[in-house]
């Protein structure tokens, strides 16, 4: 086949030296613009793992990097006045300019022609080729020429960088954070060669141009980094390669993303490869690693269909599926870990303790997780869990026994003192007949009472007959009903350590539908009821459509919540939550989607979280004051027009200033188009969010399913207690399971199964062995 790559980056050198080497009849030249030893940036980050791969595919070229490049372990954190290592984080680092020498001499060696300072208009340039790789980075003209095939997806990011070095040589990959009058600044520092290091300098624009940034020349901006950096540069001056760019050289990273990545134009197929086809943040040093393995799926897929030119559509389909699952997970990680730097000046800086803080910044990513950092560096791990317990309060591990995880150590709100940090979250039963608790309700959250959850909560808890789901519902609004909880109270007290918790709440426009079995959200064939909303909008299309409530509505459903709270004070609850999330009565009023009302209660989101304040403070009053309230938020809604996550965090604060003590933070289920972005942990960043920005405690929910994610989540400071809900009815001693498997033997079990703990470490032990 005729080959052509248009860009000589490591993308399309990689591809070129793969494919010769493999296959040397093919006839494959590399076009490039600049000379050989022109490049742009300074350094280039990969991992280990990729540098395994390249040693399997082309052995040669992977010892030559390997004897230029610089590894290390060690990550330092330089702030607020301290200076913390750990280890165990596998980096190379090697010179662009090197990297790329090294890939041309390969490819000329093996017989892949090099034309450099040569500029190709397009893939039409070249209308002999078989296959054109447009490995031409960002600013790709092939790509832009196919913009409507191709589909590129833009988006330029908020923060502002500059690529600087250094000749000062740092052993490690260290990051520098510095406080000035105007926010945050940090330095990404990393040797690659064993006379420089690279220095990349990051910002907020608000910051950058309160400091007089966008005015400055380049070298007026390096003598700026210069002082800001000073104590961390120890007199090395900065130096910069960027001068064909004008003014500061300070630049908005952009996020791309292509839907679709090859294309025939009629003559020659035509192929994305590199930061042509994506591009992922510098925060976790993935875009070389995305492009070399780029050149090695492609390389893969051509051995796997053959060499000859009919072949090439299904190794472009196959290519295309494969790397596209994987440039998608590198670039969610990617993207956690630029979010993190982009805010961290307004959510993290100024509020985490320099541990937490580390922590934090290590597991920014969500690649990395609690035991991964174990398994990196436990040395350091076990001194960040003896830190974070001692301020939880949990007393010391005795000498030889390790610490509590986060997930284990005690939480205190008002005057509830929770054990652990795990919550048996609000799940709907639909087992309850005229609202009453019974044996089912007695047997299934008791059994979890048991299962080593500190806060164990029912099912959301109706007010009144009218404020039901289904009929099958609890409910909290006559003598017999608070008998029952009573009696659950009891229980959960009397046989176990944990506490209870009950969800009180409203379905509103989502009310008079059948049991889940039979239908979710269908609405009842016979035996409805009149239903109450924010504004007069059906859940579904053939929903029974609600009354917009008026003043009269809002005191009797007010007065409902009050007696509801004070009934379960009574029965013996300790902690209670408002529902206010999932479309249903308060969430309405939240919601844009669901309030289109123009009185004082619609419009601005003081007026749509004005009644559901209004039940707030009432219950908040009827309701003990040595007794917490969480409020349970949609921190998005999903859809086009509702709430975002922004949005959440202004209804957060106005609950939090009327005296809420924590916000569960949920999301979703509020209109029926909703097209919610599920995965691991998908809600814990609304969590995060408020609890950093807003200053409240939270709890986490959504896709929580390991002791893992307990653990990194407490630990990181995104939320301060963990809702597991599906794990929890699969397993209701998931908590004790957890910190067996995780290898705590101190976690006490109840009195009646202690002859099983044993036995079940013992197997754990021994499937571990295996």
């Amino acid at each position: 086949m005729r080959i052509v790559c248009i860009g000589g980056g490591p993308a399309g050198l990689y591809f070129a030296l793969l494919m010769k080497k493999n296959h040397p009849e093919h006839s494959i030249t590399v076009v490039e613009r600049n000379r050989p030893y022109d490049t742009f940036g300074w350094g280039v980050v990969f991992s280990d793992a990729t540098m395994v791969a390249m040693r399997r595919w082309d052995a040669q070229s992977a010892a030559e990097i390997e004897d230029a490049f610089n590894h290390w372990d060690d990550i330092e954190l330089l702030f607020k006045g301290t200076r913390q290592r750990t280890t165990g984080h596998g980096f190379v680092g090697i010179g662009r300019r090197k990297l790329l020498n090294i890939l041309q001499a390969r490819c000329e060696a093996l017989g892949v022609e090099l034309r450099f300072e040569t500029e190709a208009n397009g893939d039409r340039d070249f209308p002999d080729a078989d296959l054109v790789i447009a490995s031409d980075g960002f600013n790709s003209k092939v790509r832009n020429a196919y913009a409507d095939i191709f589909e590129p997806d833009l988006a330029k990011r908020p923060n502002r960088f500059v690529w600087l070095g250094t000749e000062k040589l740092f052993d490690a990959f260290t990051f520098d954070f510095r406080r000035t009058e105007h926010g945050w600044f940090q330095a990404h520092i990393y040797k690659f060669d064993d006379k420089t290091s690279t220095f990349i300098v990051e910002t907020t624009e608000e910051a950058f141009q309160r400091h007089g940034l966008e005015a400055m020349s380049q070298d007026e901006s390096i003598s700026f980094c210069e002082r800001l950096f000073a104590d961390t540069l120890d007199g090395a001056p900065l130096m910069s390669n960027a001068r064909h760019l004008r003014g500061s050289a300070w630049l908005n990273f952009s996020r791309l993303v292509c839907g679709k990545w090859s294309h025939f134009n009629g003559h020659s197929h035509v192929v994305l490869m590199g930061d042509a086809a994506h591009t992922a943040h510098f925060a976790i040093g993935s875009g070389t690693k995305l492009a070399l393995e780029d050149a090695i799926e492609l390389t893969r897929q051509f051995n796997a269909h053959g060499h000859e030119r009919d072949a090439i559509p299904a190794v472009l389909d196959d290519y295309e599926a494969i790397r596209r699952v994987d440039v998608a997970r590198i670039q969610n990680a990617a993207r956690n870990a630029m979010e993190w730097f982009e805010v961290v000046g307004e959510r993290y800086a100024d509020q985490l303790a320099p541990e937490q803080f580390m922590y934090s910044m290590l597991t920014r990513s969500q690649r990395i997780s609690h035991e991964n950092l174990r398994l990196r560096d436990p040395e350091w791990l076990e001194g960040y869990e003896r830190w974070f317990a001692a301020q939880a309060g949990a007393p010391s591990a005795p000498e030889g026994e390790r610490p509590l995880p986060p997930m284990l150590t005690p939480y205190r709100a008002r005057g509830v003192t929770l054990k652990n940090r795990i919550v048996v979250s609000p799940m709907a039963m639909y087992s309850a007949s005229d609202g009453l608790i019974g044996d089912f309700h007695l047997v299934h959250l008791g059994a979890r009472a048991l299962g080593g959850a500190a806060l164990v909560f029912a099912e959301m808890t109706c007010v009144s007959p009218d404020a039901r789901i289904t009929p099958g519902c609890l409910g909290l609004w006559n003598d017999a009903q608070t008998q029952g909880w009573r009696r659950l109270a009891d229980f959960v007290h009397g046989s176990t350590d944990a506490r209870l918790g009950i969800q009180l709440g409203h379905a509103g426009r989502k009310g008079a539908t059948r049991l889940a079995w039979d239908g979710i959200d269908e609405p009842l064939t016979e035996g409805a009821w009149p239903l109450l909303s924010a504004s007069a909008l059906p859940y579904l299309a053939h929903s029974a459509v609600p009354k917009a409530m008026d003043r009269a509505d809002m005191d009797r459903v007010l007065a409902d919540f009050v007696a509801a709270a004070r009934r379960a004070a009574d029965a013996g609850v300790d902690w209670l939550e408002l529902h206010c999330a999932h479309g249903y009565l308060l969430s309405s009023f939240l919601s844009p989607l669901t309030n289109r009302r123009d009185d004082e209660y619609g419009g601005s989101h003081e007026n749509r979280a004005r009644y559901p304040l209004e039940v707030f403070r009432a219950v908040r009053e009827a309701w003990p004051e040595d007794r917490p309230i969480s409020v349970r938020l949609s921190a998005h809604d999903w859809f086009q027009g509702g709430n975002t996550p922004d949005d959440a965090a202004v209804f957060a604060r106005l609950f939090k200033d009327a005296g809420a003590d924590m916000i569960d933070c949920s999301s979703g289920q509020v209109w029926k188009g909703e097209a919610p972005v599920y995965g691991r942990l998908f809600q814990t960043p609304f969590s995060d969010k408020i609890r950093n920005e807003v200053g409240i405690p939270t709890i986490a929910v959504g896709a929580i399913s390991e002791a893992d994610h307990a653990n990194s989540i407490i630990a990181a400071g995104r939320a301060d207690l963990c809702a597991v809900a599906r794990p929890h009815l699969a397993d209701p001693a998931w908590a004790l399971h957890e910190a067996a498997r995780i290898g705590i033997r101190q976690v006490p079990w109840p009195r009646q199964y202690q002859s099983a703990k044993r036995q079940f470490e013992t197997n754990l032990e021994r499937a571990a062995a295996q």
